[in-house]
């Protein structure tokens, strides 16, 4: 494994990815407590750790536009973005606590273990006090763990699987992010008027966390409408090629393909299975066969081109939407960008500032006084409407929205259009939901590095 290179924005620096062991990090006391990386000069250092090379590369490198833009509007330099909208007025472009924020980089590379070592020199060597990022929940649930044993805050990016808030959930991180159960939710009953009850599905499933429990998630809200589930086949991560696993489907008796890929990933295998198999023109049982993506992300949809027309899905977060806080982050960003923001991009953004401003709250950088601060923390005017940071498992509970792609885009930005913004009250489940570790899952207890 080749080692990271970490960038400080205005004050440059460069330090190799360490070995696997948790070397103790910088310790600092404060008000008789000892806490990890305090800083104590008069900026301090935010990680982010996102894939800038690999199969979701360009979902990483919108996310560091959108962590490098919050750092500006928490920084004082720009408009001030959601800064400027979101209900807790207590960021006013000073930064945090009085201290200007500077940042360093990662590249995770889309693997876990190349992201804990990026993410452990960020730690031990750039004293960073928050870690944030990632476009794969199996690096989410490796940087989560790391940032639990040093006592760092983990605000993870784009993690979707149900393990990160689930199974895996702990003390020291919290997700904006939606998750698999939230799509199935909210496409279920979508899916049953589209396409009515009796369908038989056929799933192709990246293989790791967030392909199980997306898949997981999925079977169980189409099996609740009537569908049949055929096979359930599981691909590799950057296979590239998709057309051995694609072959499969037309003799198997399905009449719904659903893709459970993502980034570049979903781009093969949606581009192969309309192109090269023709699967949108054909038909099985008597209907029409279908495809659905129950993730969607704007840039996936861009890369698909008129492949993903009609196709249903989810997102967190879109930048079409009309609300107040999304019209300041799109303005913002689109005038220091050149183009809309993604919702990996919005998250990014949403964490960094919720991070900053539960700083702020607590006057203090201690984690378990940010972690206090967050829990139970409800918000708005950052693009979700009402949003609740759940206490008991650090998920964020929102409305979710079912998108279907364009048939007319006018540009590359709006080949997905918004179907439906399902209440939050219909995605919500239980912290003990059993696919979310049931009553055995815990966050444990929050780590201040001592």
């Amino acid at each position: 494994m080749s080692n990271s290179n970490f960038t400080r924005r205005g004050l440059l620096r460069t330090g190799a990815a360490t070995g696997a062991g948790i070397a103790l990090p910088t310790i600092f006391t404060s008000s008789a407590h000892a806490i990890t990386n305090e800083p104590t000069g008069d900026t301090v250092t935010l990680g982010f750790n996102v894939p800038q090379t690999g199969p979701y590369a360009d979902e990483g490198l919108d996310e560091l536009r959108a962590q490098e833009l919050a750092v500006e509007h928490l920084n004082g330099i720009g408009d001030g973005g959601m800064l400027n909208t979101f209900s807790s007025q207590v960021l006013d472009g000073t930064g945090i606590l009085g201290k200007k924020v500077a940042f360093v980089t990662g590249d995770t590379q889309t693997k876990s273990d190349a992201a804990r070592a990026s993410a452990k020199s960020m730690i031990e060597k750039d004293g960073v006090t928050m870690i944030n990022g990632g476009s794969s929940s199996g690096v989410a649930v490796a940087v989560q763990g790391l940032c639990q044993e040093a006592g760092i805050i983990f605000m993870a990016g784009l993690t979707h699987s149900n393990d990160t808030t689930g199974k895996d959930r702990k003390a020291n991180g919290f997700r904006h992010f939606f998750n698999g159960y939230m799509s199935g939710a909210a496409l279920g009953p979508v899916l049953k008027g589209a396409y009515g009850e009796e369908r038989a599905a056929y799933h192709l499933t990246a293989d790791y966390t967030w392909g199980w429990t997306q898949q997981e998630s999925i079977q169980a809200s189409t099996e609740a409408i009537g569908w049949k589930t055929i096979n359930n086949v599981l691909t590799p991560v950057g296979a590239g090629d998709f057309s051995a696993y694609l072959n499969q489907v037309a003799n198997s008796g399905a009449d719904v393909l659903i893709l459970n890929h993502y980034g570049g990933d979903m781009i093969n295998s949606l581009t192969q299975a309309v192109q090269q198999f023709d699967l949108r023109n054909k038909q099985a049982n008597g209907k029409n066969f279908e495809i659905i993506v129950p993730l969607y992300s704007e840039l996936m949809a861009a890369g698909a081109g008129d492949n993903i027309k009609g196709v249903y899905g989810s997102m967190n977060w879109n930048w079409q939407l009309s609300d107040e806080g999304t019209a300041a982050f799109v303005k913002s960003f689109g005038e220091k960008f050149g183009k809309p923001p993604s919702n990996s991009a919005h998250t990014c953004y949403v964490q960094t500032i919720l991070y900053a401003d539960a700083v702020t709250r607590a006057g203090s950088f201690a984690p378990c006084a940010v972690a206090e601060a967050l829990e139970g923390f409800e918000f708005d005017g950052l693009g979700n409407g009402p949003t609740l940071y759940r206490a008991e498992d650090h998920q964020c509970f929102k409305d979710v929205l079912v998108m279907k792609g364009a048939d007319n885009p006018t540009s590359e930005y709006d080949t997905l259009e918004i179907v439906e913004v399902t209440p939050v009250e219909q995605v919500t489940y239980a912290p003990d939901h059993p696919m979310f570790g049931g009553a055995e899952a815990s966050l444990g207890s929050c780590n201040n590095g001592v």
